[in-house]
């Protein structure tokens, strides 16, 4: 009796835990399924803009904002694990990815103009009220959607986007200060290292717990982007104009604190460019915002993507969505 007894709980528990790994591969299938990406092109003032878009029409906005030097490309894992429930949308600035890069006497490369390509874009596309993930570059950009807009954001979620001082590490002493002072010769040398391949690659790499497991495609493309003929003075204009965000930094503050959006800040700790204290200082302006730290890089998504999604996905349906 009693051996037919613990048969039977044996083979429940066996039940319960496979049908608690299927449920969990459900799971996993939905996130990562979602909807069809679809890949696009519009016009935006005269300018190819190439994007990635999927998920339901009517569903909740996200609007990811990628970094230098990559483009919607670094995303292109994690839209599908968030299209089941929301709607989003990649653009690639002028001078990224697939969409065009006219030189810089066509068209001036400003992180207010990249703003106002992005902000006619996303006008263009009905876009009015949605949450934004940004990125390196795209913290600039995105911020100044969101001065403009305030009402239209829903949500910040910043990965390695940084908006504080205290974010900036001993990096941009090293490479851009010079170059913001004088953008002589010898600093533009300096500051040309950063568009090598060496460079891209450290990136990608550089603070990653399993650097091996980072797909080569990454940052071969952005590097196959960044040499392409005339795009070095298109990188050059925007590491110099880079010097206008920083004092720019007040306002966001003000919009964060006197706007309260829900911030969701998910930060790779162990990179070289934008330091931990820029992640944990998010929290004077809001309080109450979601912080996370992970032990990975500036590229935090393609070591931590899966789990990146995870936290998303709660944030928002806890914090933005819970009563949709």
């Amino acid at each position: 009796m009693i051996r037919i007894w613990l048969q039977t709980a044996a083979l429940l528990i066996a039940l319960a835990v496979s049908a608690a790994f299927a449920s969990a591969q459900m799971k996993e299938a939905a996130m990562t399924q979602g909807s069809g990406v679809t890949y696009r092109t519009t016009q935006v003032d005269g300018i190819k803009i190439f994007y990635r878009e999927a998920g339901p029409k009517d569903a909740p906005i996200i609007v990811l904002l990628h970094g230098f030097p990559s483009s919607s490309h670094m995303f292109r894992e994690l839209i599908p694990r968030l299209s089941d429930k929301y709607h989003v949308l990649a653009p690639d600035y002028p001078g990224f990815g697939y969409s065009d890069a006219p030189p810089p006497e066509q068209y001036a490369y400003t992180f207010d103009h990249l703003a106002d390509t992005i902000d006619h874009f996303l006008d263009q596309n009905g876009i009015t009220k949605y949450s934004m993930y940004i990125q390196d570059y795209g913290s600039p950009i995105g911020f100044r959607l969101a001065t403009r807009h305030p009402q239209g954001i829903q949500a910040v979620i910043t990965q390695n986007g940084n908006a504080y001082d205290e974010g900036l590490s001993p990096f941009w002493a090293e490479y851009l200060y010079p170059y913001w002072k004088d953008p002589n010769p010898a600093n533009e040398a300096k500051v040309r290292q950063l568009l090598t391949l060496e460079a891209t690659k450290l990136q990608y790499l550089q603070g990653f717990r399993n650097p091996d497991n980072v797909s080569p495609d990454a940052y071969l493309f952005d590097q196959s982007r960044l040499d392409r003929p005339g795009n070095d003075k298109i990188q050059l204009a925007l590491f110099y104009d880079y010097r206008n965000n920083p004092p720019l930094y007040p306002a966001w503050h003000k919009y964060l604190r006197e706007k309260k959006p829900a911030v969701l800040v998910v930060w790779g700790k162990n990179d070289p460019i934008f330091a931990p204290a820029g992640a944990e200082a998010f929290l004077k302006d809001v309080p109450n915002a979601e912080l996370h730290f992970l032990t990975t890089g500036h590229f935090a998504l393609e070591e931590d993507g899966a789990e990146i999604a995870q936290l998303i996905r709660s944030f928002l349906a806890n914090k933005v969505h819970s009563s949709d």
